[in-house]
């Protein structure tokens, strides 16, 4: 299969690989109709450079205490570092440089055109994966960071080449338009980490598509589209690694975290938000910090505490 680099020369916004000056209503009508696009070049590569640096510190400790994570030692080589990493949550509430991609103007065009003006920021995940690391099951960002208005949209920062063998996106278009959140059940299979499997959808693997890009590029996708990543099956020492943002709309409560005593549910809505674009029309309310830098488990530790389903046993033990 061709590199990214190699392939990209081909892709047009039919395919869904739009560029930074693309028409915002091509960007609008495509992530419509498939919830899912490709902004190439979005970050340069000083930028794509500075965040693997910094995803390398954040991972050492240098950003602040990793809530889960053991403290390293400082004689361990980068690569004996990122290896004990999959992925870190809210990484943005500990280094500016992360914070900075919030802003970043490819990504607001495509957030302006496809949610909307009014524009805020709930969390972001730093992924690692390196070789041998698993991928995510079939899920719908929906089930884990609910709105009220449909809008939620990862944005999916490429910060390595990623392909089919280094475990990119699998996304499966058009997939979102149902607006049905599908069950989910512990899958037990070790690809996987130790996030639940959606099932019972009307779509097959075979309808599934590879999204590889190229370093820079960013994969938005809405909060209802059936998406998965498989293990990085490259060889040792290969990375794919990734910076991801979800966004919504301002007008959208978010209700996330634990609900509020005295607080209806029509009025429950985290302010542990971030308003990158347009106005926030709840901004009377205030915000604040409910969240705090935590680590991922990849299931090779177990998955308690992380949210699965009751039955946490893999296939093979």
């Amino acid at each position: 299969m061709n590199s990214p680099d190699v392939a990209a020369a081909s892709r047009t916004a039919v395919d869904g690989y739009f560029q930074p000056d693309a028409d915002p209503g091509d960007i609008k009508a495509f992530y419509a109709a498939n919830g899912f696009l490709v902004m190439e070049r979005a970050f340069d590569p000083d930028q794509v450079k500075a965040l693997r640096l910094e995803a390398t510190d954040i991972c050492r400790g240098r950003r602040g205490a990793i809530k889960n994570a053991e403290r390293l030692s400082d004689d361990l080589s980068d690569p004996e570092v990122l290896r004990r990493f999959l992925c870190i949550h809210f990484p943005h509430k500990a280094s500016e440089v992360v914070r900075e991609t919030l802003f970043n103007s490819a990504t607001l065009k495509v957030l302006t055109s496809v949610i909307g003006p009014n524009v805020k920021c709930m969390q972001s995940m730093l992924f690692i994966k390196s070789a041998g690391k698993p991928g995510q099951a079939w899920h719908q960002d929906e089930d884990y960071i609910p709105t009220r208005d449909r809008s939620l949209t990862g944005g999916w920062i490429a910060l390595d080449d990623a392909t089919v063998e280094n475990g990119c996106l699998w996304v499966i278009p058009g997939s979102h338009r149902p607006g049905v959140l599908w069950e989910q059940e512990w899958h037990g299979d070790r690809r996987f980490d130790c996030s639940d499997e959606s099932v019972g959808f009307p779509y097959r693997d075979e309808d599934a598509i590879p999204v590889e890009v190229s370093a820079g590029s960013v994969v938005f996708f809405n909060g209802y589209l059936l998406h998965r990543s498989l293990p990085n099956t490259a060889p040792e020492g290969t990375y794919r690694r990734a910076l991801v943002n979800h966004f919504m709309s301002c007008e959208s409560h978010l209700a996330w975290g634990p609900q509020p005593d005295g607080v209806s549910s029509a009025k429950w809505d985290s302010r542990d938000v971030v308003v990158v674009a347009g106005q926030d029309p709840y901004a009377h309310r205030g915000y604040a910090e409910e969240h705090e830098v935590i680590l991922r488990p990849d299931g090779r530790s177990g998955c308690l505490d992380w949210g699965a389903s009751d039955q946490r046993v893999y296939r093979d033990e």
